[in-house]
């Protein structure tokens, strides 16, 4: 049975394998291991209690069975805006609604929160096409840079209560 969840500390190296193997597929030929790395060392996961929970955010997991197949996470940026975490899934779960899912819990600790806006990065709007279709479908929209990241696309959703 596919649930989705709040990540337990046992679960951090099972999370951050489930990212680097999502990252190595969209990254086919183009970015190795050791690579993504140098890239992200991932420690905001190696400290998820510090850079999420205790820092009014939130760290979900997609567990099928005992198997962790998907992440997502909100984390803060200031007292209005949050921003979304580590979505990532496995192929085989990606397309089922699944992501729909996780998202609607997301947002929904983002307003309980009191985040009035939430906003991503994408690296690579053309490897990651299905997540920007998913973002634009959710009303995600395009604004300018609000980081250092490598990433090249900046989008931001108002989140209203009726959602």
């Amino acid at each position: 049975m596919v649930e989705i969840r709040p990540i337990k500390q046992r679960e951090i190296e099972q999370v951050k394998q489930i990212i680097i193997t999502v990252c190595l597929e969209l990254w086919q030929g183009v970015l190795a291991e050791d690579d993504l790395k140098d890239y992200d060392s991932l420690s905001d996961i190696d400290n998820v209690q510090m850079h999420y929970f205790d820092n009014f955010g939130t760290f979900l997991v997609l567990v099928d069975g005992e198997q962790i197949v998907g992440t997502g996470a909100i984390r803060r940026l200031d007292n209005e805006i949050c921003e979304l975490k580590r979505m990532w899934f496995l192929k085989e779960y990606r397309g089922q609604g699944l992501g729909w899912q996780m998202l609607q819990m997301l947002f929904d600790f983002a307003r309980q929160t009191g985040y009035i806006k939430v906003r991503l990065d994408i690296f690579d709007p053309e490897r990651q096409s299905q997540a920007l279709k998913l973002y634009k479908k959710l009303n995600f929209y395009t604004i300018e840079r609000y980081n250092d990241s490598s990433c090249t696309v900046f989008m931001e959703k108002i989140l209203s209560q009726g959602e």
